[in-house]
């Protein structure tokens, strides 16, 4: 459900009885119950909740909303569109709640709606956001974020998919936290995440350069010399499918004519506003390196517009779809996946 003061609840709400949500999976809600009721009371359509105590008893109906209570906190009256305390840690509760299903294989995947770090951090919980606290508990170190667009995105018939080296980190420090070891490792997350979302084939991945004209040869700076190339090369060498580094200027322009499947970008501006641009409403993060498939929305929380019945749902439905894609294909794969 995401943090309550924004606008998750309603988008939910909105996308159920009208969308493809049911023909794809078999959705239920991780949250509060009386929040998808206010949710519904927002948007209107006649709904009802029906509170359930584990997945197994979800029935989920263009008419019905199955929602596993997941807060001990009283979250009914929290204030819309404002940071809150309460809302940040029922937040996390939400997604632990969620996690903890599908490492127990009782559900097949999770997508969530979107948290506030500062609601998060003023509820007591250290980590910034989803990735982290999905790294976490998983128990893994080695993670990235996938910011991807399905087809039709302008790149073939498989869509595009960014990773970041770098993410949610001043721009001054990228220089400092771009190591070849961390390069290839996203080049290794890219090639493996991709498969089961383009039929098992091996995905063409480009690796985009950090400075101007990929540095011109060493004028502009010597990064791809000293640790892009490299890492580059020993990923060539180890089987996978990547060109690189390749000037950002025309990284895009050439992985949207259909010539890669997936780009790793050095920091995160240099991936998000390409694709952001292409598919804002279609864009759809998927966390690579966990032992479950775990799809989000690309939006944030917009308390601005939170409960005023504005919210779109469009990257909702898509972060579903990909989600149930990344299941079939892993399926189809013989790659294990959560409920059976």
């Amino acid at each position: 459900m995401g943090d309550v003061a924004g606008i998750g609840p309603e988008v939910i709400a909105r996308a159920w009885g009208d969308s493809p949500l049911r023909a794809l999976a078999r959705p239920f809600v991780v949250g509060s119950r009386a929040v998808m009721e206010r949710a519904l009371a927002c948007v209107g359509g006649g709904a009802t909740v029906q509170e359930i105590k584990q997945p197994e008893d979800a029935e989920p109906s263009p008419r019905v909303i199955p929602c596993l209570e997941a807060t001990e906190l009283d979250v009914a009256d929290v204030p819309h569109g404002h940071v809150d305390p309460r809302a940040g840690r029922a937040a996390y509760d939400f997604v632990i709640t969620a996690i903890d299903l599908a490492l127990q294989r009782r559900v097949d995947a999770v997508t969530t709606l979107p948290l506030n770090k500062e609601a998060l951090r003023a509820g007591g919980i250290v980590h910034p956001g989803h990735t982290e606290i999905l790294a976490e508990r998983c128990g893994v170190s080695r993670h990235a974020m996938m910011l991807y667009i399905g087809p039709p995105a302008g790149a073939g018939s498989s869509g595009l998919g960014v990773v970041h080296v770098t993410l949610h980190v001043p721009l001054r420090r990228v220089f400092d936290l771009l190591t070849g070891e961390a390069i290839e490792a996203k080049i290794h997350l890219a090639d493996q995440a991709l498969r089961p979302l383009i039929g098992g084939r091996a995905p063409r991945v480009a690796v985009g350069a950090l400075n101007p004209h990929a540095g011109e040869g060493g004028l502009f700076g010597d990064e791809e010399i000293r640790i892009i190339a490299p890492a580059v090369a020993r990923a060539q060498a180890a089987g996978v499918d990547v060109t690189g580094p390749i000037a950002s200027d025309t990284l895009f322009g050439r992985a949207l004519s259909g010539e890669f499947d997936a780009v790793v970008a050095m920091y995160h501006d240099q991936g998000h506003i390409a694709l952001k641009t292409i598919g804002f409403d279609r864009a759809v993060n998927i966390t690579l390196g966990l032992p479950i498939v775990r799809t989000s929305v690309a939006h944030g929380t917009a308390y601005d517009i939170a409960w005023k019945g504005r919210a779109e749902t469009s990257s909702l439905i898509e972060s579903v779809r990909v989600a149930a894609r990344i299941v079939s294909g892993r399926r189809q794969l013989g790659l294990p996946v959560g409920a059976s």
